[in-house]
C-alpha cells in the first residue's frame, strides 16, 4: 500500500495515472480557462476560413 499501489491515490500519483481512488477536476478555474481558450481559438480558425471563400 503505497508508491507502486495502482488502487490508492498516492500510488496513482506515484505513476502519474487517474482513476477512481484520484478523479480528475473537472471544475477548475484553469480547465475553465483552458476550454475558453481553446474555444476562441477554434472560432478565429473558423473565420478566417470562412473569410477566404
Amino acid at each position: 500500500m503505497g508508491k507502486g499501489d495502482k488502487r490508492t491515490k498516492k500510488g496513482k500519483i506515484v505513476l502519474g495515472s487517474f482513476g477512481n481512488s484520484r478523479p480528475k477536476k473537472k471544475n477548475s478555474k484553469a480547465a475553465d480557462a483552458l476550454r475558453a481558450l481553446k474555444a476562441e481559438k477554434a472560432a478565429v480558425v473558423v473565420e478566417e476560413g470562412k473569410s477566404e471563400e
